[in-house]
């Protein structure tokens, strides 16, 4: 048993900020030419857990943290993308709680994996190893 909570009043009341649209298949296909190594890194918790300093969730729970359904539930990936900023589309690719590394060879692959798990490691975001795949 699960306990399930209805969050439709509290949503027809949020603020409504932090839209992102899904990328478009093509233009991650047409990001991706040319590359052949690949990992894909879950975090541990991802934005399930993400603890939140925003009036909402400390009016809902007693630790913050954002539950599915909740309209804001996308500032996991802001932060993400703030996090990774420099590296976007360089070879990150963010997608919801997912983080794609991708690289022309192995060797710029290592580069590229020690540079994100610095900075998840500076931000204290885990990667759950047991999720992640790797593309050769």
């Amino acid at each position: 048993m699960r306990l399930c909570i209805n969050y439709r009043q509290l949503i027809k009341v949020t603020i409504k900020k932090n839209k992102y649209l899904l990328p478009r298949i093509d233009d991650l296909f047409d990001q991706l030419k040319g590359v052949t190594v690949f990992l894909k890194i879950d975090l541990r918790f991802g934005y399930i857990s993400f603890e939140l300093k925003i009036l909402m969730c400390q009016k809902l729970l007693s630790r913050p943290v954002m539950p599915f359904g909740l309209t804001n539930a996308l500032v996991f990936i802001d932060l993400m993308n703030k996090i990774f900023w420099p590296y976007l589309d360089r070879f990150v690719v963010v997608f919801i709680d997912d983080i794609l590394i991708y690289s022309l060879d192995e060797v710029e692959h290592a580069q590229h994996l020690r540079i994100i798990l610095q900075t998840l490691r500076d931000k204290q975001l885990y990667v759950k190893i047991s999720k992640c795949k790797f593309w050769l």
